[in-house]
């Protein structure tokens, strides 16, 4: 019996975060799908037994329960002396790349593509607005790994991990051709996938989906 069980819903990049971590360790995990689109999270039940932070992923870590993906990777980092940055100075970069990821594409890119695929009536306006956000960081992302293996240097960390993930998603629900638009991203993606025991995201996150609201909302390249 594994000691972890991981809370999430499989359209989580978040979830996907930890899945991955876990599974590049060496590690198992329980997986507990979680109805997210029922607003099961939202439920006073939910966040008095499971998250009051009201948020997915929850990692439970031998019945103790793990919330925020940044702190939850640097444990695990930590626990199995995996992914994490080399000397003072190459772990302060892991947490400032981590950091940012967590304020700017995750958020941004988490929020944008769940309006663009999984909204029924998305504002356009708020569509336009967040794109832009998400290109803007993109081309910052770009320009970090267009010239060394991974977002800190020769070797993966958690950051990676953290930023990898919300872009490992179908391009039909991100909206992106990172081959086309971001060749750069797209060849360190294929580094991270090149990683023993890499798993994509609905390989590692089954389970039933949100319902899909495909067409025009505006907000598109």
């Amino acid at each position: 019996m594994s000691r972890y069980r991981l809370h999430y819903f499989p359209e989580s990049g978040n979830s996907y975060k930890l899945a991955l971590m876990l599974t590049l360790c060496g590690e198992t995990f329980e997986p507990v799908w979680t109805d997210f689109g029922a607003r099961v999270t939202w439920t006073p039940e939910w966040r008095r037994t499971v998250n009051a932070m009201g948020e997915i992923p929850v990692l439970q870590d031998e019945g103790e329960s793990l919330t925020q993906t940044g702190p939850i990777l640097l444990r695990l980092s930590e626990r199995y002396g995996r992914f994490g940055g080399d000397g003072e100075a190459g772990r302060f970069e892991v947490l400032r790349w981590l950091f940012w990821d967590n304020q700017k594409l995750s958020a941004h890119m988490a929020t944008y593509r769940f309006m663009r695929t999984f909204s029924r009536a998305a504002d356009p306006a708020v569509l336009r607005y967040l794109r832009a956000r998400v290109d803007d960081f993109l081309g910052i992302l770009a320009q970090q790994v267009a010239d060394r293996a991974f977002v800190t240097g020769e070797r993966a960390t958690i950051a990676d991990l953290s930023l990898c993930a919300y872009l490992s998603f179908p391009a039909d629900e991100t909206g992106d051709d990172l081959a086309t638009s971001h060749p750069a991203i797209h060849a360190w993606l294929g580094r991270i996938a090149a990683l023993p025991g890499w798993r994509s995201p609905y390989d590692l996150l089954p389970g039933p989906r949100l319902p899909r609201f495909d067409g025009p909302k505006g907000g598109e390249r």
